[in-house]
């Protein structure tokens, strides 16, 4: 198999990741966009089994349809807490805070 050539970003990133202050704060971040993602995808599969298009997931919430739709299919969404219990809300869903496995 065929190694992927290092781009000079994969070259700058590698030589920013010695730097143990910089790893540490891009596992964080990192961290937090992975929980992001994870969340939004975890509505959107809400959404889908509950057979709840978007528009009507708009309505529920009194927001514009395309608000609903960037936030579960841009890549680059960062939801406020109070649209994610909204979303929550309006599946059926509620939130509870569990500790992490270790």
């Amino acid at each position: 198999m065929a190694r992927k050539k290092k781009t000079g970003f994969d070259k700058y990133f590698e030589q920013r990741m010695k730097d143990p202050a910089f790893a540490a704060q891009y596992r964080l971040a990192r961290a937090e966009i992975d929980a992001t993602d994870v969340l939004i995808r975890a509505l959107d599969e809400a959404r889908k089994r509950n057979g709840v298009s978007k528009a009507a997931l708009a309505r529920r919430i009194d927001t514009k349809p395309e608000a609903v739709r960037r936030l579960l299919t841009d890549e680059k969404s960062n939801p406020t807490m109070k649209t994610v219990f909204k979303i929550a809300g309006a599946l059926g869903y509620h939130f509870r805070l569990v500790p992490n496995e270790v």
